[in-house]
């Protein structure tokens, strides 16, 4: 099992996505966050084929952390029930991986 993830989910605009980033960020939840937009996405919503523009947000943090992250988005997203998902972080060099697991750090702890 993998001590780190990186989790995605996407927002309609590019204010929403900086929003949710500096939140999860200032709040030690990752360690740090990519904003990418805007993007078109294709899907199915409420049994229709749809498309729209969408900002990308991906936040790099550890799997101890992601259920905090998961609530957090959850919390703050703009849709009732946004795409989050996480994917492991296989491979990484050991500075980064290191400066992830210490911005992590619930403020307490740091």
């Amino acid at each position: 099992m993998t001590d780190f993830v990186q989790v995605s989910t996407a927002v309609e605009s590019r204010e929403g996505a900086e929003a949710l980033a500096r939140s999860a960020v200032e709040g030690r939840l990752a360690a740090g966050a990519q904003i990418v937009g805007p993007v078109i996405s294709a899907f199915w919503h409420l049994g229709e084929f749809g498309t729209g523009e969408e900002w990308r947000l991906t936040l790099t943090t550890r799997a101890d952390r992601y259920a905090a992250l998961e609530a957090h988005l959850r919390e703050h997203h703009p849709w009732d029930n946004p795409e989050i998902i996480a994917v492991p972080i296989v491979a990484g060099s050991a500075a980064c991986l290191e400066w992830i697991s210490n911005s992590t750090e619930p403020e307490s702890a740091v």
